[in-house]
């Protein structure tokens, strides 16, 4: 039951009532990635032809956090490749780095020396700032 009324007050974990019911409806399975995120694209005709020549969507496993998406099929998403990672036995490129979770909002979140969240002194200023002025 707990599941039923997250599905449907909430958007950021997993997916909605909506997404689920168009996702069984139109929904045709694609493939899935090292995180369990699932991959589906649209069957039948188009709601809106302005998303391009077809609809794509994830459903995330967990919190929705687009940066769990990896390179591959972040490209296919977005159409910049036509075929899914799955089809096309994906090989990722030696300057591809892995996923680093996002981590801002969380104790690991990056806090430069000087901020209000973290210890140690401010550094002092440079002396190398110059305003702009209307009119010089």
């Amino acid at each position: 039951m707990k599941q039923f009324w997250l599905q449907f007050f909430t958007w950021w974990n997993g997916q909605t009532l909506g997404t689920r019911f168009y996702t069984w409806r139109r929904g045709q399975f694609v493939g899935q990635d090292e995180f369990g995120n699932k991959y589906y694209r649209a069957q039948g005709p188009l709601i809106d032809r302005s998303v391009g020549t077809e609809r794509r969507w994830v459903i995330y496993v967990g919190d929705a956090d687009a940066s769990r998406v990896p390179p591959g099929w972040r490209a296919w998403l977005t159409h910049n490749e036509n075929v899914p990672p799955s089809e096309d036995k994906y090989q990722p490129r030696e300057w591809e780095k892995g996923h680093i979770p996002n981590l801002t909002g969380t104790p690991q979140a990056y806090r430069p020396a000087g901020s209000q969240l973290a210890s140690g002194q401010r550094p002092a200023a440079t002396g190398d700032y110059v305003p702009w002025t209307p009119g010089e």
